[in-house]
């Protein structure tokens, strides 16, 4: 009875271990995959810059790209699987807490919850374009925008209450800029085993892609903003055609050229981040 109680202890250790192993496992996973999607988004974006892409730069583009690939088929399954796995570990830190300090706080468990339900859904997608759908993976981001807006503006107070989601769009893209900025990203790294030379290329990438990233987010919630005040859905835009509009600036495509080159920055940390990233 006494050897049963003392082993209780061990085999709840080592059952600890091995689920931690595992979510590790899936938060690595689907890190990389994260970073083949921003990857290929800011290739398409960069093509689109100079003329030469007629593919959307969004997700569906990207699946798009990557099916045309050698082993192509096997890419978008690992891909899938990948995002799945990061959805799993964003549910594992709603549920139990993220690793580091304050990492069992309520707002964080909140925004883990949110992040494993986008990232559900970015898998499904993504899986049932792999299983041969290819409207639920490569649909127009820009079309889907259009069609979600129309269909909260015909609800009670639709207009409010999309122009309220566009201004928590805004919001959040501002707020990952600025954390890239800051370099908040260094608290999740596992510094004492990075060298100097991966530390320099984690703040490039990670200060660059996050930078690019905030401001996209921020420019399509400005498109929800707009089309919510104009009462117009088509207003809204997808990532896309968020893109496009960099170059309709009078700095023309090169601020597309900068900003898609961000995105690229950014698929890069992801694969940075799967490697020294404390999960």
């Amino acid at each position: 009875m006494n050897t049963r109680m003392f082993s209780l202890p061990g085999r709840m250790s080592a059952r600890g271990a091995a689920n931690s192993s595992a979510v590790g496992v899936a938060a690595r996973w689907g890190l990389a995959a994260r970073g083949v999607l921003y990857v290929l988004i800011g290739l398409l974006a960069v093509r689109i810059a100079f003329g030469e892409g007629d593919q959307q730069a969004d997700r569906g583009g990207a699946l798009a790209e990557l099916s045309k690939q050698p082993m192509g088929s096997p890419l978008l399954w690992a891909v899938g699987i990948g995002l799945v796995g990061m959805a799993l570990w964003r549910l594992s830190e709603a549920l139990f807490g993220a690793a580091g300090e304050g990492g069992h706080k309520a707002r964080k468990r909140l925004m883990s919850a949110v992040r494993c339900v986008f990232y559900g859904f970015v898998a499904y997608s993504v899986l049932a374009f792999a299983g041969g759908e290819g409207g639920s993976g490569s649909g127009s981001g820009d079309q889907q925008s259009e069609d979600v807006t129309a269909r909260a503006m015909e609800l009670p107070g639709g207009r409010w209450i999309v122009g309220l989601v566009g201004v928590g769009i805004v919001v959040v893209g501002v707020w990952m800029a600025v954390r890239a900025a800051l370099r908040k990203y260094r608290k999740h790294l596992k510094v004492g085993t990075m060298s100097r030379r991966a530390r320099q290329f984690t703040d490039v990438t990670g200060v660059g892609g996050g930078v690019a990233r905030g401001a996209v987010f921020a420019v399509v919630g400005v498109f929800v903003v707009r089309a919510a005040l104009t009462y117009e859905p088509d207003e809204a835009k997808g990532l896309d055609d968020a893109l496009r509009s960099f170059a309709a600036t009078p700095v023309g495509p090169w601020l597309l050229v900068l900003v898609a080159s961000g995105l690229t920055l950014f698929g890069l940390f992801s694969f940075a981040m799967a490697r020294w990233r404390r999960v």
